[in-house]
């Protein structure tokens, strides 16, 4: 036995139940579904969790449930746990399931059994008023799924030709044999004047209430999580109209910088790059977040359509066939809007190192100056040095010759020559050394050197 010898990883429950979160619900046909989104406005992935959890327990509460103490596992309606990010209640004639996801939270009502009509609103009734009015943020999606079980597919086109004619857009209509062709899914993907989007799933084959559930939640997820990638566009759009201006200043400074020392200097360049490279780090950093969940959320798109499996039907377009034609042109408006974005960070990037290498040149031609200059200033002091020390020589010279003078001035009588001529000898003599004594000098300076 492993436990009780090694303990667990303090994440292995979590990551197991992660497998098994958000189970497929069981429908059975005749019998429907409505499904309410909830999504803060702004900066929803870091909303107050406990305004979420908050709004349901008033709808519990206004449903005559909360009295139960138990697991919170919803059966007899009591309160979830507060790190609770799902729920499941049956609370008397439908049942609930809540979902607490990174941008929004959802209310699934789900009711078995005829109703009046089809789409008749009265399962969206169960949702008060005064508490959609409460609630913490605006409606992402609002949808109405009806599940029919009619004897055969030939009697399940005709609802879709006769009952569902004024509800759903001929024109926008999806539509696909599902469930192993045991079944018909159709939606428009509009929202009627209700506020609720609509689609059908008509059973006439064999198919059992965990299946049904399935496909509606897939269509459930599929409206929504496309609702939620199109939240890119606008930014797309916006970050479009952005890029205009900075692509156009971006390419001004590139022909500047190409004109030379006839255009403006490298530190105003370098100056206005460095303020359009902010802008540019700006944008990017303020959609990323929206660009990458857009991708993230297409992809959830295309792989809930894949998991419906679906099959043409007297040929209607596909749910797949509509959302190439209409989900993903938006999305590449987005994709190209993130491209433009790289882009242009990428051409800034090159723009600067243009100018870095115009200053490198230029500094390096200064440098170039700044070292010829000192040659010659170099060259300068050491001819004015040599003649500094010529007129050393001569300086010296002259003092010494004096001080020769005065020496040997007492020993002229005696040997019988006059003193100017003692003097006039000891001057070539004199020079001559202090001339030699002033090269010794600089050489063995220089040799310190």
């Amino acid at each position: 036995m492993i436990r009780g010898v090694l303990d667990d990883h303090p994440e292995r429950r979590a990551l197991t139940d992660e497998l098994h979160a958000r189970p497929a619900p069981e429908l059975e046909a005749p019998g429907r579904a409505v499904f309410l989104a909830v999504k803060a406005p702004d900066d929803a992935h870091r909303r107050d969790m406990a305004a979420d959890r908050a709004h349901l327990l008033d709808f519990i509460d206004r449903q005559g449930g909360g009295s139960g103490g138990g697991s919170g596992d919803g059966s007899s309606g009591e309160h979830p746990p507060e790190e609770a990010s799902q729920y499941l209640a049956d609370l008397g004639g439908f049942r609930l399931k809540w979902e607490r996801h990174t941008e929004f939270v959802s209310y699934t009502l789900y009711e078995e059994g005829l109703a009046r009509s089809l789409f008749a609103g009265e399962l969206a009734g169960r949702f008060p008023e005064d508490w959609l009015a409460t609630a913490p943020g605006a409606v992402l999606a609002a949808i109405e799924v009806e599940a029919v079980r009619v004897e055969s597919e030939e009697a399940a086109v005709a609802i879709l030709d006769r009952d569902l004619r004024d509800m759903l857009a001929r024109e926008s209509l999806a539509c696909a044999r599902v469930i192993d062709g045991n079944a018909l899914a159709a939606g428009d993907f509009r929202v009627g004047a209700d506020g609720f989007s609509r689609f059908a799933v008509v059973v006439h084959g064999q198919a059992g209430p965990r299946r049904i559930g399935r496909v509606v939640q897939r269509l459930i997820e599929i409206e929504t999580y496309r609702t939620l990638a199109m939240l890119a566009l606008p930014v797309a759009r916006e970050t479009a109209g952005r890029l205009n201006g900075i692509e156009r200043e971006l390419s001004a400074l590139v022909a500047q910088a190409a004109r030379g020392r006839e255009g403006p200097g490298e530190s105003e360049l370098l100056d206005r790059l460095t303020a359009v490279s902010a802008d540019i780090e700006d944008i990017a950093a303020s959609t990323a977040f929206r660009f990458g969940a857009g991708d993230a959320y297409q992809a959830i798109v295309h792989e809930r359509i894949a998991m419906l499996r679906e099959e043409r039907m007297a040929g209607r377009q596909l749910f797949s066939e509509f959302m190439t034609r209409r989900f993903e042109q938006s999305m590449r408006t987005c994709h190209a809007a993130q491209r433009r974005l790289t882009e242009l960070a990428t051409r800034a990037s090159r723009t600067a190192e243009l100018l870095r290498t115009r200053v490198s040149v230029a500094v390096e031609a200064q440098n170039q100056e700044l070292l010829a200059s000192m040659n010659r200033r170099a060259a300068l002091q050491l001819r004015l040095q040599e003649t500094v020390e010529g007129l050393s020589v001569v300086a010296i010279s002259y003092y010494g010759v004096s001080l020769a003078g005065y020496v040997l001035a007492p020993f002229a009588g005696g040997l019988g020559v006059p003193k100017g001529t003692l003097t006039a000898i000891a001057v070539p003599l004199v020079v001559a050394l202090v001339w030699w004594s002033v090269w010794r000098i600089r050489r063995r300076v220089g040799a310190d050197d």
